[in-house]
């Protein structure tokens, strides 16, 4: 199973302006959702990929976009969980006449695989990206609509996905998934005539871009020189969105399903703090940096100090990165070296940690025992995500449950027991997680419209049955 949650963009120019400007600056408004390689591609030509951070290339940028010069165009920024980090495994992937970037998972992958002549999938040699790619051509030759080829293969494909696609004619195409697990947003910029879709709206405010709207899911959005068309290629009623997002995926300055995540987050440390209202406590400080906002709407609740007393070391060469989405624990490890107290503010106070979730445990131990050593008398930490027991199949970093912190091996353990093991485990004296209703209900979305899978094991709405759960070698193939 392979599985991204990356980020992805589509533009097209009217007017016939050269976008690839646009989709560089957009990329790298999207580099949270992914650090391990970037790629972009316009018709007619073999896209261009790229290892490392955008930015990395910020010399070639100028000649990039001279030789890459085109009114249409789509890019990608990769966060891989399953398959290895070389570029060819980065995207955008072209078959035939047809580029496409993905976001997502497709679950079943090896299956369909088997509906592609002559092409067999391996995590170390393919991408679900690719073979879906693959599958979709054939059917648009057959069906000879775009839509209604879609509509074929989302019956075909189990799984999450936001996918954009370039043809050689000009046309750019967007797809989001029926259910809506991942997100994509649709925008509109005056000069130029110029359409755009991405990942997150943070795209398009960098390139001066106004949110329009969110895609629907099940939409099908088509820009070509007639303008946009639209259409449904599902109408399922059921939403999933990823609730994950909303506490630590998206930027906080963009908005998603209506809801600004800065603002929703700062409202979940509210709720948070009604939930567990520790109210002995000296300060309240955040884990750097998606924690902030929850930490600072938890603090003011209670009428407690807010102030930081962890900081990011942003000129170590790893520091100013995300360490959840890096593929390797010695890179996650790292970056978290570089999260350090400030001794005149921890030394000799009861100190809530708020942290936006609590995945494997690794940034939790090392910030606990970095705040000990600065002198903290207590620490209590919350979580502003549920106790994450399950792994995820649409499209987040956790992809087998042993390496999970609430992982019990079988044991037959309730959940208040599972909680105070991972107390133990990470060192504190208190620690409190968020819920699913209590989260759903601060950012304002219904709890049976989010997917919180992860939480409780529970893939129906994903179409999958799980028997038995891989290890990360199996599933990266390693």
């Amino acid at each position: 199973m392979v599985k991204e949650n990356c980020g992805v963009v589509g533009i097209f120019s009217v007017d016939g302006i050269n976008v690839v400007p646009m989709l560089i600056d957009s990329l790298r408004a999207l580099q949270h959702r992914g650090q391990e390689a970037w790629g972009i591609a316009i018709p007619g030509k073999s896209p261009l990929k790229k290892l490392g951070l955008v930015s990395a290339s910020a010399t070639d940028f100028k000649n990039i976009s001279n030789e890459y010069s085109s009114a249409s165009a789509i890019g990608h920024v990769r966060y891989s969980t399953i398959g290895k980090s070389n570029l060819d495994n980065a995207q955008p992937l072209k078959v035939k006449d047809l580029c496409v970037a993905h976001n997502g998972t497709i679950s079943n992958v090896e299956e369909l695989s088997n509906m592609v002549g002559g092409c067999s999938f391996t995590p170390q040699k393919s991408s679900d990206t690719l073979v879906v790619a693959q599958r979709l051509v054939s059917l648009i030759s057959e069906k000879g609509k775009f839509a209604d080829a879609l509509s074929v293969l989302k019956n075909e494909m189990i799984g999450s996905y936001c996918f954009t696609f370039l043809s050689d004619d000009t046309s750019v195409y967007a797809a989001r998934d029926p259910r809506g697990f991942r997100p994509l947003v649709l925008g509109k910029k005056t000069e130029g005539g110029t359409h755009i879709v991405a990942s997150e709206s943070s795209a398009l405010s960098a390139v001066g871009a106004d949110l329009v709207r969110d895609v629907i899911p099940g939409e099908l959005i088509k820009f070509s020189k007639n303008g946009i068309e639209s259409e449904m290629f599902s109408k399922e009623k059921q939403r999933a969105h990823c609730s994950f997002e909303f506490t630590y995926f998206a930027h906080p300055s963009s908005t998603m399903e209506g809801a600004n995540i800065y603002v929703s987050r700062k409202n979940i440390g509210r709720f948070l703090a009604k939930k567990f209202p520790i109210k002995d406590a000296d300060l309240v400080i955040p884990v750097p940096d998606s924690a902030r906002p929850a930490a600072l709407g938890y603090a003011q609740e209670l009428g407690i100090s807010f102030d930081e007393g962890l900081l990011k070391d942003r000129y170590s060469k790893k520091g100013p990165l995300r360490s959840f989405i890096e593929p390797h624990q010695s890179d996650r490890i790292e970056i978290n070296r570089w999260i350090i107290p400030i001794k005149e503010i921890i030394d000799g106070k009861h100190v809530i940690v708020v942290d936006d979730s609590l995945v494997r445990g690794t940034s939790s131990r090392a910030i606990v025992k970095a705040l000990k050593k600065a002198g903290a008398r207590k620490i209590s930490m919350v979580i502003t995500y549920p106790p994450i027991k399950f792994p995820c199949y649409a499209g987040i970093d956790f992809p087998s449950q042993e390496e999970l912190a609430t992982y019990i091996d079988e044991k037959n353990y309730s959940d208040k027991q599972i909680v105070e093991k991972v107390r133990h485990d990470i060192g504190v004296d208190f620690l409190g997680y968020n819920d699913p209703e209590n989260l759903a209900n601060a950012v304002g979305i219904p709890v049976n419209s989010m997917c919180f899978k992860c939480v409780t094991g529970n893939y129906e709405t994903l179409g999958i049955k799980i028997s038995s759960f891989k290890s990360r070698q199996e599933m990266k193939g390693e």
